[in-house]
């Protein structure tokens, strides 16, 4: 992997990590709820299922690639379209409130850890959209496995940075999802960045 493919990925990575979705919610509650520095153990257990879902990939897509030559094109145009369709989705999302339980009980480390765990490995848009993402980044003359434990150490570490963000800030954050106004803008924000990354998509070549 080149130092330019590299940086596109970690650019991609900061996107896929700040669009809001179950992990960030889950974050946010979890910082609400416990605070910062207990609450974002939730954000480790969500690393560790994201881990699992990227050795999932690299498993299935290597061994895809080394047997079918059509692949790549494939799997390229599985991603464009996928992410248009996460364009459409985000941009004609409703409004959603954020249920924020007050004076939660505090919770163990282990059972913040198991819960976010939980809450990435059992969301099957994620592994579908790492599918669709990671392999557009690889550089097939070279091990793949190398570069998939680089694209998981750039991903997991950029999202780690993502969600003590949402954890920290989780009240703040808040209060600006409560207008179902500023959640429309923000929804549609992303559905325009989510159909500028298919765009660049289309650009990549093996």
């Amino acid at each position: 992997m080149s130092y330019q493919v590299w940086l596109a990925y970690m650019l991609a990575c900061w996107v896929i990590s700040i669009s809001p979705g179950a992990g960030a919610i889950a974050s946010m509650s979890s910082g609400l709820n416990y605070g910062f520095r207990r609450g974002y153990w939730n954000a480790f257990g969500l690393q560790l299922a994201l881990l699992v879902q990227i050795a999932v990939v690299a498993a299935g897509v290597g061994v895809l690639f080394a047997t079918t030559p059509w692949a790549f094109l494939v799997v390229k145009w599985f991603g464009i379209l996928y992410l248009l369709y996460l364009a459409f989705m985000q941009w004609t999302a409703s409004a959603q409130s954020i249920d924020i339980e007050k004076e939660q009980p505090t919770k163990s480390i282990p059972k913040l850890i198991l819960h976010g765990f939980i809450v990435n490995i059992s969301n099957p848009k994620a592994i579908v959209f790492l599918l669709a993402v990671l392999p557009q980044f690889l550089d097939l003359s070279k091990p793949q496995w190398i570069q998939y434990v680089i694209m998981a150490i750039t991903m997991i570490t950029i999202d780690l940075i993502v969600m003590a963000g949402y954890t920290g800030l989780a009240a703040k954050v808040l209060r600006l999802l409560k207008s179902p106004k500023q959640q429309k803008y923000m929804n549609r924000t992303f559905a325009v960045l989510f159909s500028c990354a298919a765009g660049l998509l289309s650009l990549v070549h093996q």
